[in-house]
């Protein structure tokens, strides 16, 4: 309701100063009404204009127009404005003594009070862009200096909206010192402004900066009812998450005036917050109103930042408002020094012979002097309504008296209207030195001082670039804004229980760095028991092997962290994903880092592959001393009657078989993985061939036994016996050199038995090839098996047939078991079984063909006989 009621109120005044500046179809402008307003005013060739805030207060609500003079009636008088009024008179006092600044021109002023009202304030830019004049008569061409060729003000956002936004449209120049919505850099809606503050943007970010920098990401947000803490809220809204990566906990709107339950529920609402840092983008008066409740509920605990709205106010420099305030970090503009400001304040007397009458008088002096001495004009001057106890003699002594006016430690705002004059002075020497034909205006002319248009200065406003006595660059943007920079403010409460301000950083933004933090955290003081800047977090950070995962229904800084799951890692704190490792890689315990995989085969150094190893080479060992006894017993009857060279190379045959399994032991490599299949392939069609070529000789020699079948020994000779031998052995061969030239046997690194090992093992390649392999081999176990077992009851003197028989029952039974347990083993257990099959078929075939044998030529020599053999038959 307030923001209508403000820009009805600005319409109504347009239309009316509209009406006022011209007339087409007269030769004269008459003015509407007729503002008598507090003021100050000097004399010169060209008049800048200001608005000031020297009341806090106005006691005529009445702002209609009537035909009666409207006489603005103020209180509260605000020493801190009138000096800012002061400031801007000492900088043209000091631009007219200078001989290198406008050297043929002397600037005057009219200065205005604004009472702290938005409808006096525009009332006063009013009275200074159309004048006092009642009646002015215009040239044929409708040409004239204005009365005034550009503005100092206004301090407040909302106030300078509205002026800029009828100002504006006659591109009348105003250079606020205080105004710093963001909203004001729009060039379409407010094309004549310009200020000397940094914009609420430049704000935001640097507040964001100071969150950034303490980690601070779950903060607490109230701001005013107007322009200034609206645009405010929405740039917080807007950037706190993608610069600062925090979000807000709430955002309250304080009241204006003492709405003591609102400010109950707003106090309630920070207290029950978990955020401990309170962003208040506000005025000075709210902060009044909002700590009273503040104290009365004990909120403590809370670290403040302060917007530059309320970061200098010295009425919170109480004692019993510090226990809660003391710490607070704030923005505050930026100070400089002034030269000479002292002097010239020192100067100030009030005007003894003012008259009343006299709507636009030196009142504000006038208050100024009873307001600091509390004393009282007689009569009271008009408008003021303070006045009361002694008579003021007008020679009473500013320096005898403890008055803030003449504090020029700390120059803020003041520094600001002084580079805002200097902004419109250096533009109107700058337009006053065109050199005619070389202009900037249409067919190349230049302004004239007698026939100066507002539009002309905005020109030069805009190109000016000077550097202050304190040394610093004052140019203006695209839109306006100057070269943004902050100081960083830090509320000290000292042991005595004053309170001290003390700068501790600044903030800006150059053209190279963009913005720019500089904090000095070892001189902050903290108003906490650890001294320490406090944690305000909605959800603690995220340690590294953990993700964010945000909570629904809830601020993005509220979340969870999960950890990473296997084979994934964060590495860095606040993590949003987990990544993945490499393909060799997995996650470490913590999730933070990858690690190697562990890697696994059947290795030499593990329980599993000693034994295997061992017995492998127990089994060959057992084979060399077998071989050695048969060569040593070669001449005894046991070994002739068993064909001793079949028996010979059937022990060699079981001894390469024992010695294959090595090579599926240890980490596999490309010659490894081609031998071993093709050595187990090879030795076991030897060994099993060898054993079928047995039987077969046995049972020709059964039929040659018999009536008749003398003839099938011929079949069955020493040569015929290699070359069986050969040949089947050969076929495996060919099978094997096939297999390994189509679809080789290759290392392989397996990840999909365990995701955190690495299995190593041989691809078979051709799983046919394979295949083939083993069933050549079994091919030839059974067809060895049949034989032996038609060969079972034959006499005793023949009875190895009985023997081939069981050791290769065995054999069969040891390989049909390896192929299911071979497909379901996983990993180096693969090729445990495998090793473990060969071992148990060639201990099978060693233990059932040849431990017999042993027993008689080691343990039983009398049967080691021909007569004993033959003797088995005999008795049989």
């Amino acid at each position: 309701m307030r923001v209508f009621l403000d820009k009805l109120l600005v319409l109504l005044l347009f239309s009316c100063f509209s009406s006022a500046v011209t007339s087409l179809y007269s030769s004269y402008c008459q003015l509407q009404g007729q503002f008598h307003l507090n003021g100050m005013h000097q004399t010169g060739d060209v008049i800048l204009g200001g608005i000031f805030e020297n009341n806090f207060f106005s006691a005529n609500p009445d702002l209609s127009f009537t035909s009666e003079p409207y006489q603005s009636t103020c209180y509260g008088f605000d020493v801190v404005g009138f000096r800012l009024a002061q400031s801007m008179a000492f900088a043209i006092d000091e631009i007219n003594r200078k001989s290198n600044l406008l050297p043929n021109v002397t600037l005057g002023y009219s200065l205005y009070d604004n009472c702290n009202q938005l409808g006096i304030g525009f009332r006063a830019a009013l009275t200074l862009v159309s004048g006092q004049e009642e009646q002015v008569t215009l040239e044929e061409n409708c040409a004239g200096t204005p009365p005034v060729l550009g503005i100092v003000g206004d301090s407040s956002s909302t106030r300078s909206i509205a002026i800029s936004t009828v100002l504006g449209l006659y591109r009348v120049p105003t250079v606020s010192y205080f105004s710093t919505c963001s909203c004001l850099s729009d060039r379409q809606k407010f094309p004549s402004f310009f200020r000397t503050i940094p914009s609420d943007a430049f704000q935001v970010n640097a507040m964001i900066q100071i969150l950034k920098h303490f980690g601070w990401t779950w903060a607490g947000l109230l701001i005013s009812d107007d322009d200034y803490g609206v645009h405010a809220a929405r740039s917080f809204h807007s950037d706190l998450g993608p610069a600062g990566g925090g979000c807000l906990a709430y955002t309250e709107i304080l009241p204006w005036g003492d709405d003591s339950a609102e400010l109950r529920r707003i106090v309630d609402v920070m207290r029950k917050s978990t955020a401990q840092v309170v962003i208040v983008f506000a005025h000075e008066s709210h902060m009044i109103n909002l700590m009273e409740e503040v104290v009365r509920q004990n909120v403590t605990g809370l670290q403040w930042i302060a917007s530059e709205g309320w970061s200098a106010a010295a009425v919170l420099h109480t004692s019993h408002l510090m226990p809660y305030l003391g710490g607070t970090l704030g923005i505050s503009i930026r100070r400089g020094e002034i030269p000479g400001l002292r002097d010239f304040l020192l100067l100030t007397r009030p005007d003894l012979h003012h008259n009343n009458s006299d709507g636009n008088s030196m009142v504000r002096v006038n208050q100024f002097w009873e307001h600091t001495f509390q004393c009282r004009f007689a009569p009271p001057p008009a408008g003021w309504v303070e006045a009361g106890g002694e008579l003021c003699t007008g020679q009473e002594v500013i320096e005898n008296v403890e008055t803030e006016f003449l504090d020029v430690s700390n120059l803020r705002p003041e520094y600001n209207v002084y580079k805002a004059v200097y902004a419109l002075a250096y533009a109107l020497d700058d337009m006053l030195q065109c050199e005619p034909g070389r202009g900037p205006f249409s067919n190349n002319t230049c302004a004239h001082l007698q026939r100066l248009e507002p539009w002309q200065l905005v020109h030069y406003l805009e190109e000016v670039n000077f550097t202050t006595t304190f040394g610093d660059q004052v140019s203006f943007d695209e839109n306006g804004d100057t070269l943004p920079i902050y100081d960083i403010m830090n509320w000290v409460w000292l042991p005595d229980g004053r309170t001290k301000v003390q700068r501790v950083g600044a903030v800006k933004r150059s053209a190279f760095k963009g913005d720019e933090l500089k904090l000095d955290d070892d001189k902050i003081f903290w108003n906490f028991e650890s001294k320490q800047p406090p944690q305000s977090v909605c959800s603690e950070s995220c340690p590294p092997g953990t993700r964010m995962a945000r909570k629904k229904g809830e601020p993005e800084c509220c979340f969870d962290c999960v950890p990473c799951s296997d084979g994934k890692i964060s590495n860095t704190t606040d993590s949003m994903e987990c990544t993945s490792c490499p393909e060799d890689f997995w996650s470490s315990p913590r999730r933070d880092h990858c690690v190697p995989k562990k890697t696994e085969f059947l290795s030499y150094h593990e329980p599993l592959g000693i034994f295997l190893t061992t017995t492998s080479l127990l089994g060959t060992c057992i084979c060399v001393v077998v071989l050695g006894i048969f060569i040593h017993h070669h001449s005894t009857p046991i070994v002739r009657a068993n064909n001793s060279e079949l028996s010979f190379l059937l022990l060699v045959s079981l001894k390469l078989c024992f010695l294959c399994s090595l090579l599926f032991i240890g980490r596999p490599r490309l010659w490894t993985c081609q031998l071993r299949h093709a050595a187990f392939g090879i030795s076991f069609v030897l060994c099993v061939s060898c054993i079928l070529v047995k039987t077969m000789v046995v049972l020709a020699v059964f039929r040659a036994s018999k009536p008749g079948g003398e003839s099938s020994l011929k079949w069955f000779g020493a040569v015929q016996q290699r070359g069986t031998i050969l040949f089947l052995t050969s076929v495996q061969a060919a099978i094997c050199t096939a297999w390994l030239v189509s679809a080789s046997p290759v290392p392989h690194k397996n990840t999909q038995y365990h995701s955190d090992k690495i299995v190593y093992e041989c691809a078979v390649g051709s799983t046919v090839g394979f295949a083939v392999l083993l069933g050549y081999i079994g091919l030839l176990a059974v067809l060895s098996c049949l034989l032996a077992f038609l060969a079972r009851n034959l006499p005793d003197s023949f009875n190895e047939a009985k023997l081939i028989t069981f050791s290769m029952l065995i054999f069969c039974a040891v390989w049909v078991a390896f192929v299911p347990a071979y497909i379901s083993s996983p990993g180096k257990y693969a090729d445990a079984v495998e090793v473990f099959a060969i071992l148990a078929s060639s201990f099978g075939l060693l233990m059932a063909l040849f431990g017999p044998k042993c027993y008689i030529i080691l343990m039983r020599p009398e049967k080691n006989t021909k007569k004993a053999i033959m003797g088995r038959g005999t008795t049989k």
